[in-house]
């Protein structure tokens, strides 16, 4: 296209907003849609937006209200013999070249330590490993460092990453927590490289913490065991999540230990993240992993911030107990109730598919409350 022409299209009221754009969006291919809905987050602006710079670049246009994109683009696949289908997969790729992820400052704490959100509770099936997972993804998503810590014997997290669990014991957590491990714990570190530009790191699981509570009774000082076996990799990170498994043993009490608020730290920087169910078995639960917290304030003497409750996988059709048990949680106000995830099947898929959530459907309901879950968080 000739210079004068577009200047001249770029003049012309344009009249074309987010709902063209949007559909533009749509009708990339799926992979590359899922990529460029990240990238355009890690920029701070809508995915429409970025089709429609990406668009305007490639036809040589201002991308300003006013320019008439839309109709700059038509004319120049006429110019190019290329197809709109064909040509806005071209476009986006070219704006991917131009928009990198955003390096992020690093700043290292020589005093302030790691976050650290240990996500718990003595009920299985509540979703504390989406939880931990998908709080985790949002935290890199948005450029914080994190180590994501798969803490349960039964590994489904490290699973439903596409991690192998580890399976030399003497290597493990549970080994650096006995303190009879051979080799450093930054050694067993896994980046995932799915759209987190190596943000989110893994701490895979290994079978022998199904034997963690039995070698921690003859370790002395157990309570802070965890956090002498992180201590040599947790200053490399901004936040550590722990993914707990349903129990109150003494792997627990060194997991609640490590979430203590440490001297120096903010109050509510560190602690737990609990997530529960509209229902009644959840609130029993609940009620036994408060007294193991209380319990651990007064015997070590230390300070533990609840965070929080995640109320997961609620569906208002289930009827009164889903939607009264949901007013209960709320109505406790301490804890407060950070987000409340509904049951949909983008979180199964992904599990099923051995991807992070955010990077199968960034744009899902699912991801964007998480999002907003890592934000309250701070």
């Amino acid at each position: 296209m000739e210079t004068a022409q577009r200047t001249a299209l770029a003049e012309q009221d344009d009249g074309t907003g987010a709902e063209t754009w949007t559909r533009a969006t749509e009708r990339l291919p799926a992979q590359l849609r899922k990529d460029l809905m990240v990238r355009a987050a890690q920029h701070g602006i809508e995915p429409w937006r970025a089709v429609r710079d990406a668009v305007a670049a490639w036809c040589g246009v201002p991308a300003q209200p006013g320019a008439r994109v839309e109709q700059a683009f038509r004319a120049e696949c006429e110019a190019r013999g290329l197809t709109t289908a064909r040509a806005l997969p071209e476009a986006a790729r070219l704006w991917f070249d131009a928009n990198p992820v955003p390096p992020v400052p690093r700043a290292r704490r020589p005093v302030r330590a790691a976050r650290r959100i240990v996500v718990c509770n003595q009920k299985g099936g509540v979703g504390k490993t989406a939880v931990s997972s998908g709080v985790a993804q949002a935290l890199a998503e948005r450029g914080e460092r994190v180590l994501l810590v798969d803490y349960d014997p039964q590994g489904h997290l490290s699973q439903q990453l596409g991690v192998p669990v580890i399976e030399d014991e003497r290597k493990s957590l549970s080994s650096h927590m006995a303190g009879d491990a051979e080799g450093g714990l930054a050694a067993l570190l896994t980046p995932l490289d799915c759209g987190f530009s190596g943000e989110l790191v893994l701490l895979p699981a290994c079978m022998d913490a199904f034997l963690l509570d039995v070698r921690l009774s003859r370790v002395r000082s157990r309570e802070n065991s965890l956090e002498r076996a992180l201590a040599s990799v947790e200053h490399e990170f901004d936040t550590v999540v722990v993914d707990c498994p349903p129990s109150l043993g003494l792997g627990m009490d060194a997991a609640i230990a490590y979430s203590r608020t440490r001297d120096g730290e903010p109050a509510a920087h560190s602690g737990v993240l609990i997530p529960v169910q509209a229902e009644d078995a959840s609130a029993t639960a609940f009620t036994m992993l408060m007294d193991q917290i209380e319990d651990l304030r007064a015997d070590l003497g230390i300070r533990l911030a609840q965070l929080g409750l995640v109320v997961n996988l609620y569906d208002s059709r289930r009827g009164y107990i889903a939607t009264s048990s949901l007013e209960k949680w709320q109505s406790l106000g301490t804890p407060p109730v950070l987000a409340v995830l509904p049951d949909r099947k983008e979180q199964r898929e992904a599990v099923r598919l051995r991807r992070p959530l955010l990077s199968y459907a960034p744009g899902s309901e699912q991801a964007q409350l998480f999002r907003d879950l890592a934000r309250r968080l701070g």
